[in-house]
This record gives C-alpha cells, sequence and structure tokens, in this order.
C-alpha cells in the first residue's frame, strides 16, 4: 500500500487537523468543532476522491512548511487566497497538485481570506476523539495541532492530474452577513439592536476557533443578569458586559449566561470565518420564516453545486 510521509517544517499557530465536526455531544459539554469554513472543507475532499468530511489540515494565517520525506501524493488547496509554493515555484490556490519525495510545500497568507485546507488522496493519519478527527484547539484532543517538527503520514496514497479548481463567488469572504435577532434581545436597552444592524463592525484580532470579537457600537446591556446558563449554538452574537459582541465560532463553549443579541444564518459563517482583522462588515435583519426558506435555498444550492464538483473531479 502506497504511504506518503512529511515533516512539519513550520506550522503557525491554530494549524490543526479538522473534519466536519462532532454532532451531538454538546449536551455532554463536548464542542462540536470541525472546520471554520466546512464548504471550503468539504471541496477540497471532492477535488481528491475523498469522502465530504474527510480529515484535512486547517492551516491559519500563520502559514505551514511541509517537506515530503516519502512517497507521493496528490493534494487539494481550498479556502482563502493564500500564496502556494511548491519548490519554490508558486502554484494558485484553490488547485490540485502532487507532492513528492525531496519536495518543500508552503502555504502562507496571501491578499485574502483567513484559513486554507489541504486535502490528501490518502487517508490522511488522525486520531480521532468521539468518532471525529476534529481537533478542539483548546485541549488538543482530536486529530490534534499541527506543530513545527511534527510528522504527518498518508496512507493508501494516489497521484491525479494537475489541476486548477474554480473558485465559487460562496467561497469568499462574506461582509453582508443575516441575523436573526434574539434570543434575548429582551436584555438589552431598546437601542441595542438597531446599534447592531445599523452600525459600523470590524473585525478585530482578538479572534480564535472558539469566537471572533468585533469593533462597533456598544450593546448596552440592561437586565441582563437574570439570564441562567443556557446551551449556545455556533453563530450566536453574543455580548459580554462590556457591550462588545462576539461571534462564537466551531470550538464555542456548550452553555453561557451572557446574552445574545442575534445568530447569524448558519450559510453566512463559512464566509464570515474567511474575514481577517480589520475586515469591515454589516448586518441585516431576517425575520425566522424568511431566516429558514433562505436557509433551505442556499442547502439546495449547496448540494448542487458539491454534485458539479463531483462529476467534475472525476473527468
Amino acid at each position: 500500500m502506497a504511504e506518503a510521509q512529511f515533516s512539519v517544517a513550520f506550522a503557525g499557530p491554530l494549524v490543526s487537523l479538522q473534519d466536519a465536526g462532532r454532532p451531538g455531544h454538546l449536551r455532554f459539554g463536548v464542542p462540536a468543532s470541525g472546520a471554520m469554513d466546512r464548504r471550503s472543507l468539504a471541496l477540497a475532499n471532492i477535488a481528491v476522491g475523498r469522502p465530504l468530511g474527510a480529515p484535512v489540515i486547517e492551516v491559519s494565517l500563520g502559514g505551514l512548511s511541509l517537506d515530503c520525506t516519502k512517497g507521493a501524493v496528490s493534494l487539494a488547496i481550498t479556502g482563502g487566497g493564500f500564496v502556494i509554493e511548491l519548490d519554490g515555484q508558486t502554484v494558485a490556490p484553490w488547485s490540485v497538485l502532487t507532492i513528492r519525495a525531496g519536495q518543500r510545500l508552503v502555504v502562507r497568507r496571501g491578499h485574502w481570506g483567513a484559513w486554507a485546507y489541504l486535502a490528501f488522496a490518502g487517508d490522511l493519519d488522525a486520531p480521532r476523539w468521539l468518532g471525529s478527527a476534529s481537533t478542539i484547539a483548546a485541549s488538543g484532543l482530536g486529530g490534534g495541532m499541527v506543530k513545527t517538527g511534527g510528522t504527518l503520514r498518508v496512507r493508501d496514497t494516489a497521484t491525479l492530474p494537475d489541476r486548477r479548481m474554480p473558485l465559487p463567488v460562496t467561497a469568499r469572504p462574506r461582509a453582508h452577513l443575516h441575523v436573526v435577532p434574539g434570543p434575548q434581545t429582551r436584555c438589552f436597552r431598546p437601542e441595542a439592536l438597531e446599534a447592531l444592524l445599523s452600525g459600523s463592525w470590524h473585525v478585530t484580532p482578538q479572534g480564535d476557533r472558539m469566537g471572533v470579537r468585533l469593533k462597533g457600537p456598544a450593546l448596552e446591556l440592561g437586565d441582563a443578569l437574570q439570564i441562567p446558563s443556557e446551551p449556545i449554538l455556533r453563530g450566536s452574537i453574543q455580548v459580554a458586559g462590556d457591550g462588545v459582541a462576539t461571534v462564537l465560532m466551531a470550538d464555542h463553549q456548550t452553555t453561557g449566561g451572557y446574552p445574545k443579541i442575534a445568530t447569524m444564518l448558519d450559510d453566512d459563517l463559512d464566509g464570515f470565518a474567511q474575514l481577517r482583522p480589520g475586515d469591515a462588515l454589516d448586518f441585516t435583519r431576517l425575520d425566522p420564516d424568511a431566516a429558514v426558506e433562505q436557509a433551505r435555498f442556499h442547502a439546495a444550492r449547496l448540494e448542487a453545486y458539491f454534485e458539479h464538483a463531483k462529476r467534475a473531479a472525476r473527468l
């Protein structure tokens, strides 16, 4: 059985092994985790003939350098518009390429995007925890963080023709975001929701896989100290006593007592994750019925796009 091995020459912070996540365990206090940009993870796997939720390497803005020490394997690179170099030669992101023993692959920040994904045409050796290779960054449980000096192994490898992949418009960072008010708008002063919807917002450097803090108008609390701790969803916009809004992401805590002024539409979250510190954004209000209708529309469109990508990968 063919195998490829890699030495990690350099790994920036928050580079980790991720898959489609660990659903069904929130009630036990276990985050679902998974890719920050789930769409890009799925498309990377499709491009190399892997299941949509197979383990990949998630690369942060800190970058990654891999030295292939054994074998050969093809891989797909999706996500943000990172700079990709294979033995010093620039390769376009959203590509399928083959790396062989003696070659170095470098992934570093480019002009846009915050996360990149490397999916291999083979079985990436990724330890599972509770059935998933998704890494919880705070604990390292799951496949694990990718660290400088470490090694990676891909079994049952294949090599594929090099090719460019189409970059879907929906893979770009998304600055115009849809939210449903609640569930605790009652805990804010009446003007707070209008401030959220009409204010000027920017991504701050205070962000990780757990959540992203925003810079914008203070969202003043009213009677917010009386709410009990309750379950939290990815995409919740949580506000602490300082009035600062935080969008909860893949590794979010499972319960919390801070009020949530709104919840972001799930389809917007992948694009939101690709925004960088300093990027501007705004919010548009949806009522629950409109949010459900829009979610169904986007889910059907995404499923159709995945089927198209599968057919293209087989050509």
